[in-house]
C-alpha cells in the first residue's frame, strides 16, 4: 500500500469532519461541504445519482462490492466500488456452525445486492442488509421474538446494544473496549472458527457436568447406605478406612473426567 504522497497527490486538508454512524462522513474540503457514504447516505440525504452512476453502483453489488458516493449538495458526483476479501476461514466457520444444527444470520449495513452476494457463497442463511447501528437491537429482538435463541458476534462501538441483547454476546478481543466490555464472551483471535471452538466447548463442559452429576449422585446412593449398615444383617459392611479410601476415589474420578475436557474440539 502506498500513500497519496508518494504518488505526487496533493490531498487538501478537511475541516468540520463529522461521522454519521450507518451513514458515512461529511467535511468540509477547500470550502465545499462534501458527503461521502452509501445507500442509507443517499436516503438521508434524499439525493439520486445520474443514471450512469447508479448502473455503475448496481453492476458493482452484484459482484459483491459496496457502493460508496461521493456527494455535494444535492449532486452525486461519483461512485467508488469498495469490497472487503471473504476470509478464507469464514467458510469453514459457517459449515461448522451448520453441522452443529445452528441457523447463521448476517446482520451489515451494505446494500441488499452486497448483503445477499456475499451470503449466498458463504451460504448464509438469512441476510438483514442495510441495518443501521441503531436498528441492530431490533433485528436481535425480532430473532428472539420468534423463539430463538441468539448469539451475536462483533467487534465494534455499534454493536455494543446488540451484544447486550443478544442471549450470548460475543466480542472479538481485538475490537473496541466497548464491544469487549458488552459481551459475555471475549474471543481472543480474530478468527471466526473460535465461535464454533466455543459451542463446542461449550457442550462438553455441559456434558461433563451431566456425567459427573451423575457419577457423584449415584456414587453416594450406594454408598451412604452400605456405611449405615443397611446390608449389615446380611453380614455386609463398609469399614471406615474403606469408606475414606472410595470417597477419595471418587473424587479423582470426577476430576480426571474434568480433565478429559482438553480433549474438545478447538479451532485451528
Amino acid at each position: 500500500m502506498t500513500s497519496a504522497k508518494e504518488h505526487g497527490i496533493d490531498v487538501p486538508m478537511s475541516q468540520d469532519f463529522e461521522s454519521m454512524p450507518g451513514r458515512g462522513v461529511r467535511a468540509v474540503v477547500e470550502e465545499r461541504s462534501l458527503h461521502v457514504g452509501g445507500p442509507g447516505l443517499l436516503r438521508m440525504l434524499a439525493v439520486e445519482p445520474p443514471e450512469t452512476l447508479r448502473r455503475a453502483a448496481e453492476s458493482a453489488a452484484a459482484d459483491g462490492q459496496s457502493a460508496t458516493y461521493l456527494v455535494e449538495g444535492d449532486r452525486v458526483l461519483a461512485v467508488f466500488a469498495i469490497a472487503d476479501a471473504i476470509r478464507p476461514e469464514s467458510f469453514d466457520a459457517v459449515k461448522r456452525l451448520h453441522d452443529n444444527g445452528l441457523e447463521v444470520v448476517l446482520l451489515t449495513g451494505d446494500s441488499t445486492a452486497v448483503g445477499n452476494a456475499v451470503g449466498k457463497e458463504l451460504n448464509i442463511d438469512t441476510v438483514f442488509a442495510e441495518v443501521l447501528p441503531e436498528d441492530k437491537v431490533a433485528k436481535i429482538e425480532e430473532l428472539q421474538a420468534q423463539g430463538k435463541r441468539v448469539a451475536m458476534v462483533g467487534d465494534g462501538v455499534n454493536d455494543a446494544p446488540a451484544l447486550l441483547t443478544a442471549d450470548v454476546g460475543i466480542a472479538i478481543g481485538t475490537g473496541t473496549d466497548v464491544a469487549v466490555e458488552a459481551g459475555d464472551v471475549v474471543l481472543v483471535r480474530s478468527d471466526p472458527r473460535d465461535v464454533p471452538a466455543i459451542i463446542a466447548l461449550s457442550k462438553a463442559t455441559y456434558r461433563k457436568m451431566i456425567q459427573n452429576l451423575w457419577w457423584a449422585a449415584g456414587y453416594n446412593i450406594v454408598a451412604i447406605p452400605l456405611a449405615a449398615g443397611v446390608l449389615a444383617a446380611w453380614g455386609v459392611m463398609l469399614q471406615p478406612a474403606l469408606g475414606a479410601v472410595l470417597m477419595s476415589l471418587s473424587t479423582i474420578v470426577v476430576a480426571i473426567n474434568a480433565q478429559l475436557l482438553r480433549r474438545a474440539v478447538r479451532s485451528p
